[in-house]
């Protein structure tokens, strides 16, 4: 039996703010968690826990007693290491739950006595006098896309997110108080007890790297929940909310659905082939119609409505009559059981076309117009003569509820779960395309020695000719053959599943208009693209993800656009002109305050090109958990669009532990979605024009350019200096990650020499958060900040702070990443990692840091960082007894690791657990 009564001398910190009920359920998780180690180790691990934590409470006024901690960290063994930093991360994902569930209760009470976010926007629409005509033409089109990806930012295993899942229903069951006593809240804290003692006999850690199918089945995970919980009774409610102001949302409009880079991303990923690409689309069907089977069932026992009773329309009477020819076995079973049934009748048949059509995927057969469905179109086809008939006949709610929910659902998942993008980097079509033109000899020089102008001429004029480039006898090398192949996988998918299947082919370091042609004539020669006969099975996507190349984004799809043959394509694919916009290598590139301001003018460029070709422009973010890679709140960045940006359609890629964050809670997920979703309405409705007089969005920018210039010039004069990137990879655990087993895709693009611009951005970014130095979500903005207060512009600083939604939410995302900083850590591992002719470089960022806390405090005229986040300002602050030690501990395993020739597998363990800990006390890792 457990002893609930167990008292430990552990009582770990709870937050000062915030309700009550949520201080006292992490106190409740922390008695629970504590007695769970006494239970499993012993109360010396408890003891050691709390000597650790009161020390390092008293560290910032103590230099004795951050001796003493030192010492007594770097004096313990590596189990009990082990244990020490298992311990504290347990308490972090916990006190992450309770906030979870807490925030999920404030969001119900809020819902009981305010409007919903969509309500809200809705009203603003409504008082602007937005014509009906116009909202119903923005409502057909409109379109929030969040894109799943498996970047190795997310360092928990499934399993332990299971499990906190489970510790989050126990949670919600009842909160901690008056409503939940005696023998119910005994109960409930032996649940809970027993899920703590399994997360704790759980690894945290993988046992082997993951491959491309786990990571699909991790996301497919999340996206199941997304159909079950959350999307279908959102865009039901926004249906609603648009039919009170006479607007209509068509049964097929897909408002919000989902994308996967999963199984898609081939860029520097060798682990995503053509075949892994097939692997995966099968998952997503199998998870989709099993989801779809589900709902049909429910249907089947809702709808008992009998013709004895109410009449049904002709279309469904035709139906159901198509039905009995192609599905006579259906029809003898259901005549038996529900002769007078009709809309039982008409579910029965659709589940076994669902299970046809699963059969047919498995073994790979044709498809069998009537027996079986080709994709989403023919189901929800069967859902809308239901909802009509149930209309005409008083049946009304009927079909506006739950029928309509099944419709929404059907819309937004297809039999496909989510659309998947295909990612390849520009150099690898590049390389196919010269194999082939070398081989024929035509050129003057080498295809490789083409100058840009004259590879973009030759490639618009490929494109505009009928030849074809590849025969059946054309013989590639294994690179380039297997580029081909994936395009040839993609057509197979297509005859398999359906054109919605993949809808974007993505251009990885699009530099020219040339990138984005090589990959049109590649699948040309698949035959995915034709445009004399009308064919673009696909669209294409540049992605641009230097300074450089977003400088010249707008010139190089002007470019493309001008070009008959492509605007031709574009016109076939809706005239939609996708583009995706990188923001991980732009800060790697020039720091994230040129980063954020280069995007948001390139989305400026952009949109004016759109409208100067009359095309849709549909932006794709190319977002992390971080703020240096664009994290922060998804409808406060959408806010912060230009002017004109949006026309009702945005793609936003969501990685690594913001999957869980954002998604793993129903309430959570629908809220942010929500959000988002009002969020793009209100931009592409209200923020047409410029909300200032142009000429104070000109002194704006011209002040943004100040601040952008000096933070570049701060930024490159860090990562230019000689030793930077030694101090880097010993300064963080960064050489370390790859075997924490985190992710399929490996920390470098292959070929490079190991600088910088090897190293992709991801490690980039978690290697300098685990140091705590955080440098790419802040470095460079407090010189820019100075520079254009020293030019007298602090007054416009002031006015751009309070009046521009852009820079507002640009400086509050580097203010709580500002929070998280921790100078006095850092130097630590500074001082404890690396040689110390290079700690001039650590003086710098020491400057730079102090800088940019005095100015960002000065422009939001704070005492303190976040003194108007005071709930975040103390979840950070709660953190740091828990997480500094692991801090400690990590950089004392960095030195003995690096100083042993071969590490003793327990060490390598012990380090890898300090990485997961830091991981889960910061959080928006990557």
């Amino acid at each position: 039996m457990i002893d609930v009564e167990l008292r430990p001398p552990w009582t770990m910190d709870v937050p000062t703010s915030g309700s009550a009920a949520l201080r006292a359920d992490i106190a409740r998780l922390s008695t629970l968690l504590a007695q769970s180690l006494h239970r499993q180790e012993g109360p010396e691990l408890v003891a050691l826990v709390d000597r650790v934590r009161a020390l390092t409470t008293q560290v910032p006024s103590s230099t004795g007693d951050a001796d003493e901690l030192k010492a007594v960290l770097a004096g313990i063994d590596l189990q009990t290491g082990i244990r020490l930093v298992r311990a504290f991360s347990a308490y972090f994902r916990l006190a992450d739950v309770a906030q979870q569930v807490h925030h999920v209760e404030a969001l119900a009470v809020r819902r009981l006595h305010d409007r919903s976010g969509l309500e809200q926007t809705m009203e603003r629409i409504a008082a602007e006098g937005v014509s009906q005509e116009r909202l119903q033409a923005v409502v057909r089109g409109l379109e929030m896309r969040p894109v799943f990806t498996a970047h190795p930012t997310e360092a928990a295993r499934h399993s332990m997110l299971t499990k906190l899942h489970q510790v989050a229903q126990l949670l919600s069951e009842g909160p901690s108080g008056p409503r939940q006593r005696g023998a119910q809240r005994l109960r409930n804290d032996r649940y809970l007890a027993e899920v703590i003692d399994l997360m704790w006999q759980t690894d945290e850690l993988r046992q082997g790297r993951p491959e491309p199918g786990d990571e699909a089945t991790s996301v497919v995970y999340y996206l199941d929940e997304q159909f079950r919980h959350v999307v279908p009774e959102l865009v039901h409610d926004l249906a609603r909310a648009l039919a009170r102001m006479g607007v209509e949302l068509p049964a097929g409009a897909r408002p919000v659905h989902f994308g996967t880079w999963v199984g898609g991303d081939r860029d520097g990923n060798p682990n995503v082939t053509p075949e892994i690409t097939l692997r995966v689309l099968q998952l997503q069907h199998e998870h989709a119609i099993d989801n779809m089977l589900g709902m049909v069932e429910s249907l089947h026992r809702d709808l008992s409505s009998s013709t004895r009773v109410v009449d049904t329309s002709p279309a469904l009477a035709r139906s159901l009559a198509e039905d009995e020819k192609l599905l006579p076995e259906v029809y003898e079973r259901s005549q038996r059981l529900n002769a007078e049934e009709p809309y039982r009748n008409k579910c029965a048949y659709m589940r076994q076309r669902l299970l046809n059509t699963r059969e047919r995927l498995r073994r790979h057969g044709e498809h069998q117009p009537g027996r079986d469905y080709r994709d989403g179109a023919g189901l929800l086809a069967d859902l809308t003569v239901m909802a009509e008939s149930l209309d005409q006949n008083r049946g009304q709610l009927v079909a506006g509820g739950p029928v309509d929910r099944a419709i929404r659902a059907t819309a937004a998942f297809g039999l496909h779960l989510a659309t998947m993008d295909v990612r390849e980097h520009a150099d690898r079509h590049h390389a196919v395309l010269a194999s082939v033109y070398d081989r024929f000899g035509e050129l003057p020089v080498p295809y490789a020695d083409l100058a840009g102008p004259d590879r973009e001429a030759l490639l618009f004029r490929e494109l505009a000719s009928r030849r074809p480039l590849m025969g059946a006898t054309t013989v590639l090398d294994d690179p380039s053959s297997t580029t081909m192949a994936t395009f040839a996988a993609i057509r197979t998918a297509f005859e398999s599943y359906g054109d919605d299947v993949i809808e974007s082919y993505i251009v990885s370091m699009t530099r020219g208009a040339d990138d984005v042609l090589a990959p049109v004539i590649l699948a040309r020669e698949a035959g995915l693209v034709d445009i004399h006969s009308g064919v673009a099975r696909i669209g294409f996507v540049p992605l641009f993800e230097t300074v450089a190349e977003l400088r010249q984004a707008g010139t190089i799809v002007h470019k493309l656009l001008s070009d008959p043959g492509y605007r031709r394509l574009v016109a076939l694919r809706g005239d939609i002109q996708e583009v995706m916009l990188g923001y991980s290598d732009s800060n790697k590139d020039a720091g994230i305050t040129t980063s954020q301001w280069e995007i948001h003018r390139a989305q400026r460029s952009l949109r004016d090109t759109a409208q100067l070709h009359g095309v849709v422009l549909r932006l794709s973010h190319g977002r992390g958990g971080t703020v240096s890679r664009g994290g922060g709140p998804t409808h406060e960045a959408i806010l912060a669009q230009p002017f004109g940006t949006l026309e009702g359609r945005i793609k936003v890629t969501e990685q690594g532990e913001v999957i869980a964050e954002k998604y793993g809670l129903p309430d959570v997920a629908r809220d942010n979605l929500e959000r988002a979703l009002a969020a793009v309405l209100e931009a592409t409705v209200l923020h047409t024009e410029s909300r200032v007089a142009l000429d104070v969005l000109d002194r704006w920018d011209a002040t943004m350019d100040v601040v952008s210039s000096a933070a570049h010039v701060a930024y490159r004069s860090l990562v230019e200096q000689p030793g930077l990137m030694e101090y880097f990879l010993t300064a963080t655990p960064v050489e370390e990650l790859g075997a924490l087993n985190i992710g399929s895709r490996p920390a470098r693009r292959p070929g490079g020499a190991g600088g910088l611009s090897d190293l992709r951005a991801i490690p980039w970014v978690f290697g300098w958060n685990q140091s705590r130095q955080i440098i790419p979500g802040w470095f460079g903005l407090g010189s820019g900040l100075a520079e254009a207060v020293r030019q007298g512009r602090a007054d416009t600083l002031a006015d751009m702070y309070f009046e521009w939604h852009f820079f507002r939410t640009f400086v509050s995302n580097i203010e709580m990443t500002l929070a998280k900083t921790d100078m006095d850590i850092a130097a630590h591992y500074v001082e404890s990692l690396v040689d110390p002719a290079l700690h001039p470089l650590f003086a710098v960022v020491r400057d730079e840091f102090e800088l940019t806390c005095a100015q960002v405090l000065r422009l939001t005229g704070e005492e303190r960082l976040l003194d108007r986040s005071p709930d975040l300002q103390d979840a950070i602050a709660v953190r740091k007894p828990y997480l500094d030690p692991i801090c400690y501990l990590q950089a004392a395993l960095l030195r003995r690791l690096r100083s042993s020739p071969e590490p003793e597998s327990l060490l390598r363990r012990a380090l890898l657990l300090t990485v997961n800990g830091i991981a889960a006390g910061l959080r928006n890792t990557g």
